[in-house]
């Protein structure tokens, strides 16, 4: 009797063992892989022979390290930050708005699909080129960012809307249930799972699309700014300092919002 008892409490540990074990391979498997990036990156380097085409690493992260001593650079870090915060944030609350719609009501699905499928087919440097004649240079990078991410996450709301059981929806219909309940014990729980890869989806594009209006527009401000005037002074060197910066910044944001999606996953959202 006291070995069945002892069973089902080793069986969390026995999976927490092996879950901790593939989280371990996983990370080696990651350093590894990025061991042998950083290796080729040498090798072409060297065998190059010129840093004005491509640098060593080591001298990129020298030049970052200068960077980062910098006020200006944190100041700039900062501004594309908030730029990439702001087009995020608004194409998560519009996209899932418009998708939710789209997806309760075939009606408006329909009216939007036009919509959503000339924004997928604009390429990026169009709708920068054009908000460059619209708005001044520090919200050409918002104003492209949400435009190109706002239809990944009306897509991802839509097919989350459409995920509730439709025998649940039934039965919410026959005891009337008020929409306001519905909404929160039924389709967003359903919907919670496309929600978030939306928005994982829709965050990374963000800052792509940020960086790349701030090439082109240039405000004062901006690691975009930063890269295009060493393009111009043909300092390779801080070219990559800047896109590995912006990479960085990238790659945090991620970073945080699967961490506090999976808590919330956890949470039951």
């Amino acid at each position: 009797m006291a070995a069945l008892s002892q069973a089902p409490a080793e069986a969390p540990r026995a999976n927490e063992v092996k879950e901790r074990r593939a989280r371990a391979r996983r990370s080696l498997a990651g350093a590894l892989s990025a061991l042998g990036f950083f290796a080729l990156w040498k090798i072409g380097s060297m065998a190059i022979g010129k840093e004005i085409i491509l640098p060593p690493p080591e001298k990129i992260a020298s030049i970052l390290l200068g960077l980062v001593a910098t006020s200006r650079f944190w100041e700039a870090l900062g501004a594309t930050f908030l730029r990439g915060l702001a087009a995020f944030g608004l194409s998560a609350l519009a996209g899932a708005a418009a998708g939710f719609a789209a997806g309760t009501r075939p009606l408006v699905g329909a009216a939007l699909a036009p919509l959503l499928t000339v924004i997928r087919a604009t390429p990026v440097l169009a709708l920068v080129l054009l908000a460059l004649l619209w708005f001044p240079s520090g919200f050409v990078p918002i104003f492209s960012a949400f435009l190109m991410a706002f239809p990944v996450m009306a897509t991802s709301a839509a097919e989350g809307a459409r995920a509730a059981d439709p025998r649940l929806q039934e039965m919410a219909d026959l005891f009337r249930v008020p929409r306001r309940a519905r909404f929160a014990k039924l389709r967003l729980p359903a919907a919670a799972p496309h929600l978030l890869s939306g928005a994982r989806s829709a965050l990374g594009l963000s800052w792509k699309v940020v960086v790349a209006g701030e090439v082109l527009s240039q405000p004062i401000r901006a690691l975009g700014t930063g890269m295009q005037e060493a393009r111009a002074m043909l300092e390779t060197g801080t070219v990559f300092a800047y896109a590995a910066a912006s990479i960085l910044l990238c790659g945090a944001t991620e970073w945080i919002f699967g961490r506090l999606a999976g808590r919330a996953a956890r949470h039951g959202l």
